[in-house]
């Protein structure tokens, strides 16, 4: 099935590409960009983009290398703090200036 009519790219040719990057670098993360590059092309509208990350979810090698899993994950749910990102509640000027 054709993914992307702009650079004619097949679902074939993205299980190919996913399953190339997986058996070149075990621990890599692929994502749709290097999909294009790994067939040597380039997104041009992106008006494909959800099918061929659609396309790439169905393949069994895209999974996250388990070194990696979790290290994304919000704070609440790692138990690492709060999620306002380190800045006081009062960050932008206008605030810092009502406070004082």
């Amino acid at each position: 099935m054709i993914v992307c009519h702009c650079t004619r790219i097949t679902d074939h040719d993205i299980r190919a590409a996913v399953d190339w990057m997986r058996a070149a670098d075990p621990h890599t993360i692929i994502t749709p960009g290097k999909v294009w590059r790994a067939l040597g092309k380039r997104a041009q509208c992106g008006g494909c983009l959800p099918l061929v990350l659609d396309t790439m979810l169905s393949c069994d090698n895209l999974k996250v290398p388990p070194n990696l899993r979790g290290c994304g994950r919000a704070p609440e749910a790692t138990g690492r703090g709060s999620t306002h990102e380190g800045r006081q509640e009062g960050h932008r000027l206008p605030q810092r200036r009502a406070q004082k």
